[in-house]
C-alpha cells in the first residue's frame, strides 16, 4: 500500500486546432472532440467509430463524424444530488448483439437506487430499443449521494457494477444490502452461482463490501478488477477488488471526517484489506483507464485517474502503485471519466468545459 508523496507536473504549449502537453513520454496533443455537453458521466467506444456519452441529466449522445445525435429510449431516471445517468459500457459482442448497458439512478419510492440495464441500439444509432432494468439496490433512499456508478464485463462475461454506502456508512458493513459494495451479476441480471454469498444471509449479488463511493473501475491486462473510490477528508483509495473481501469503510480509513474527526477505528484491521494506494488529501477521483500500452510502450499497465478537485489526470505507475505524473491542462478541469480508445488514445471527459478531449501522441491529432 502506497501513499501519494510526488508528482511530476506537466507543461502546456498552446499550437493550431489542438494543444501540445509535454509528458515524461514527449509532446502529446489534446484535441476537442466534442464539446456543448451538459455535466458529462462517461462514455463507451462503438466499433464503427462511434462514441456513446452520457449527461448526469439523462441524455445519451452519440458522437459521429464530429456531430452530436441525440438517443431515444433511455429508461426512467431520477437526476438529483449526485445521482442521474451515469456509466455507458459496450460489450465486447457488440458488433453481434448491439447491446449497450447504462447505469443510472432509478426511482425507489421516494428515494431511489443505483440501477443497471440494457438495450439494443438502433442501426442508426438514434434509439435503444427495448430496454430492460436487470438491477436495482435493495432498499434504495433519498440523499442524493455516494451511488457508485460504474459498470465493467469481466473476462468471463459477467458484469460487475460499483456502489456507493449512500451517504449511510454502517451500510457499507452490512451484506443485507448493496450499499458499499461491488456487484456481480450475468448479462441478464442472474446471481452467478460462485458469488461469494449465495446462500448465506448476505445479498447474492455482492461480489465486495466495505467500499465508500467507487467511481471507477477497470481491468488490468490480466482480467483483474481495480476500483478507485471517494475517501472523506483524505483517505481516497485505489483497491484492488478480491472475491469476498471487506475493504473497510467506515470501521478504518485513511481520511478522516469533514468535520475534522477521526474515522472509526483507525487505518487496519484483521479482515479488511488494505488499499493499493491512497490519497491525502483527496484528490476527488473519478474514471480510470488501465493503458495496453497501444501508443505509449512506457505506460502499458499504467493507471490513469481523472481528478474532480485539482483539474488534472493522474498516472499512476503499476509496478511502484505511486502518483508519478500529472497530466493538467485548461482542458483539465474536472475530469469525470479517462476512458483508452480503441485506436489507444485516452480520451477524457471535462465537466468544466462540457466537452470530450482526445489525447494522442504528437504535436497534432
Amino acid at each position: 500500500m502506497r501513499k501519494l508523496l510526488t508528482a511530476v507536473s506537466v507543461v502546456l504549449a498552446s499550437f493550431g486546432g489542438a494543444h501540445a502537453l509535454t509528458t515524461s513520454t514527449g509532446e502529446v496533443s489534446i484535441t476537442a472532440m466534442a464539446s456543448g455537453l451538459d455535466e458529462p458521466w462517461s462514455m463507451g467506444f462503438l466499433p464503427d467509430g462511434g462514441v456513446l456519452i452520457t449527461e448526469r441529466d439523462g441524455a445519451l449522445k452519440l458522437l459521429r463524424d464530429g456531430s452530436l445525435i441525440d438517443v431515444r429510449g433511455v429508461p426512467r431516471i431520477r437526476a438529483g444530488g449526485q445521482g442521474g445517468l451515469m456509466d455507458v459500457m459496450i460489450p465486447r459482442d457488440f458488433a453481434e448483439s448491439r447491446e449497450v448497458y447504462l447505469v443510472y439512478t432509478a426511482p425507489q419510492g421516494r428515494g431511489e437506487g443505483t440501477a443497471g440495464g440494457f438495450g439494443t441500439l438502433s442501426r442508426d444509432g438514434r434509439q435503444l430499443e427495448n430496454f430492460r432494468q436487470i438491477f436495482d439496490i435493495e432498499r434504495g433512499s433519498s440523499g442524493g449521494r455516494h451511488f457508485g456508478g460504474r459498470l465493467v464485463e469481466a473476462s468471463d462475461g459477467t458484469l460487475l457494477l460499483t456502489v456507493g454506502d449512500r451517504g449511510d456508512r454502517p451500510s457499507a458493513q452490512d451484506t443485507s444490502n448493496h450499499n458499499g459494495s461491488i456487484v456481480r451479476i450475468t448479462r441478464t441480471g442472474g446471481i452467478p452461482a460462485d458469488n461469494p454469498f449465495v446462500g448465506s444471509a448476505g445479498q447474492d449479488a455482492i461480489w465486495s463490501y466495505g467500499h465508500r463511493n467507487p467511481q471507477g473501475a477497470a481491468l488490468d491486462a490480466d482480467g483483474q478488477l481495480w476500483v478507485h473510490e471517494h475517501g472523506a477528508r483524505g483517505g481516497d483509495e485505489v483497491n484492488l477488488v478480491k472475491k469476498g473481501a471487506n475493504y473497510g469503510w467506515p470501521v478504518i480509513s485513511y481520511g478522516r471526517h469533514y468535520s475534522g474527526l477521526s474515522i472509526g477505528e483507525g487505518t487496519a484491521k484483521p479482515g479488511m484489506e488494505q488499499p493499493a494506494l491512497y490519497w491525502d488529501p483527496s484528490i476527488a477521483p473519478s474514471g480510470l483507464a488501465i493503458y495496453s500500452g497501444k501508443l505509449w510502450p512506457e505506460w502499458e499497465g499504467d493507471l490513469f485517474v481523472g481528478s474532480l478537485k485539482f483539474d488534472y489526470i493522474a498516472r499512476v505507475d503499476d509496478r511502484s502503485l505511486t502518483e508519478v505524473e500529472q497530466l493538467s491542462s485548461r482542458e483539465t478541469g474536472r475530469v469525470r471519466d479517462v476512458r483508452e480508445a480503441p485506436d489507444g488514445s485516452i480520451w477524457f471527459l471535462s465537466v468544466n468545459d462540457g466537452a470530450a478531449y482526445r489525447m494522442a501522441p504528437g504535436p497534432s491529432s
